[in-house]
């Protein structure tokens, strides 16, 4: 089916949150295929491999093995949770009012909101690095602090075109600029191949099973966890026909593949450089592994790669902030939401002495309320046939999605319990003397293997199929008919399959 005018390429994007109409609908899964791999072909992915080596013992097999695990296997969930947004043609956080509530839905909203921006600051904080280092590579141009504010300004004002113009124009540079910056990356990464100290990869000692596990968590949360509430954002365009399956697959080779190369490369040079993982500037402590020659091609791919990354959470974070009740047109909520991003760039370049530090910090605490989201909203998914689409744009006491008091209790109470139960397996630090939380159950055999994330995420599920079946106000929405257009012709179970 062809695209609307409100879905072309070059045009500015007029839709907000509600959903789009079957008419408008059109494309096919391997757009989320593009979607995935454009998001994940920064060198962010060589840090988290370097972890693996530097903080968790493992050898390169090891690294490997738990970068396909961490990798294919979070951004399978994503294209799972995705489906909801091809059955609803809604955001993800707009279609989560269906479940929490019209009111109850501004919790988990505001964590993703959070969210976003947290990627969002990393990613212009890191490209204002490569920029930075660039000119100095290519014009002997030194960094100094106007310089500093120049190059975040540039990053942004990228940002804020693509992501302006929105969804249809997002989907084509995703597709295109993947091959040009792909194929950048493959160069450099076929050098820094050649700089591995081989000896030392081929004779480190094998990490324990417990540290392979902590590393999947590791690699989950910072992957396809902090996806997870976006990427039916991106599928709301797709038609209802498009198979549950094959958005899965899409989602889980298209992130996978760069994901897998950048993580086991970031691991092999972590034997010769441990510091990498730690690194205040990860762009300029793999330049110096360079020469100038290569340095140029480099910083010209990690820059766009991160552009890549960047505009999507930016996309997603005004959707959410429309969602959130704030009532500004799409365009000027990406606006908004860059001035924050800005802010945030600024503090972490100019006033932070530790860049990694906060970040992994950041990712661990804002990890629990998301996962304990992900497990409500995918139980939710696989019992649900339909959305409403009036209903999900209704905020009042009329809305089909009102519950109790405007908050679906049952879903409410199953993610705060996880949320607690979550937090009391976490802790959260720039270093083991800088620890900014830490739950009683930490150091448990649960926490300290890392698996608090999973424990939330099966919590939530637990006690929202538990408590959804005795919550009168969930089961009179869940029997009550939407409009026609909105019935799905399939059950939701043949969706997933």
């Amino acid at each position: 089916m062809a695209a609307s005018e409100n879905d072309r390429v070059g045009s500015v994007e007029t839709r907000g949150i509600e959903p789009v109409p079957d008419a408008e609908r059109h494309g096919h899964a391997s757009q989320m295929f593009w979607t995935w791999f454009a998001a994940n072909i920064s060198i962010l992915g060589l840090p988290l491999g370097a972890a693996l080596v530097s903080f968790r013992g493992l050898n390169i097999w090891q690294a490997a093995v738990v970068a396909i695990l961490g990798s294919f296997g979070s951004f399978a969930l994503v294209g799972a949770l995705s489906i909801a947004g091809k059955r609803g043609g809604a955001p993800a956080l707009t279609l989560s009012r269906a479940v929490f509530g019209v009111r109850g839905n501004a919790g988990p909203t505001l964590v993703t909101w959070m969210s976003r921006l947290g990627w969002e600051t990393i990613n212009t904080t890191t490209a204002a690095f490569a920029l930075l280092a660039l000119l100095d590579a290519a014009f002997g141009i030194r960094r100094n602090t106007v310089l500093t504010v120049v190059c975040l300004l540039v990053f942004i004002g990228c940002t804020l075109l693509i992501s302006g113009l929105g969804h249809a124009t997002i989907m084509w540079i995703n597709r295109w600029a993947s091959y040009v910056f792909g194929l950048l990356n493959l160069v450099v990464i076929g050098f820094l191949a050649t700089t591995v100290d081989w000896n030392k990869v081929f004779h480190a000692p094998v990490g324990s099973v417990s540290s392979m596990v902590v590393g999947v968590g590791v690699i989950a949360a910072g992957t396809g966890i902090g996806w997870a509430n976006a990427g039916a954002d991106y599928a709301r365009y797709l038609p209802r026909r498009v198979p549950g399956g094959r958005l899965v697959a899409a989602s889980a080779f298209g992130a996978g593949i760069p994901l897998v190369v950048l993580i086991s490369l970031g691991s092999l040079l972590a034997a010769g450089e441990p510091d990498l993982a730690s690194a205040s500037d990860p762009v300029s402590a793999i330049n110096t592994m360079l020469p100038t020659w290569m340095s140029i091609p480099y910083l010209i791919a990690a820059f766009g790669g991160l552009l890549l990354s960047n505009h999507l959470s930016v996309y997603s974070a005004g959707l959410t902030m429309i969602t959130l009740g704030i009532r500004v047109r799409r365009t000027l909520a990406v606006g908004l939401d860059v001035v924050v991003t800005f802010a945030g760039g600024i503090y972490f370049i100019l006033i932070a002495k530790d860049f990694y530090g906060p970040f992994i910090t950041f990712l661990t605490l804002l990890a629990v309320p998301i996962n304990a989201w992900v497990g409500v909203f995918a139980v939710d998914l696989i019992l649900r046939r339909s959305y409403d689409g009036a209903a999900l744009m209704d905020v009042g006491r009329s809305s089909r999605y009102w519950f109790r008091g405007g908050v679906a209790w049952a879903a409410m109470i199953a993610w705060a319990a996880a949320i607690v139960v979550g937090l009391l397996f976490t802790e959260a630090g720039t270093s083991a003397t800088d620890v900014w939380f830490s739950g009683p159950l930490a150091h448990s055999w649960i926490g300290s293997n890392g698996l608090g994330w999973v424990v939330t995420l099966v919590l939530a599920a637990a006690v929202y199929a538990l408590l959804r079946r005795l919550d009168g106000t969930v089961r009179e929405e869940a029997s009550a008919q939407p409009p026609q257009q909105q019935v799905l012709p399939a059950p939701a179970a043949r969706e997933l399959s």
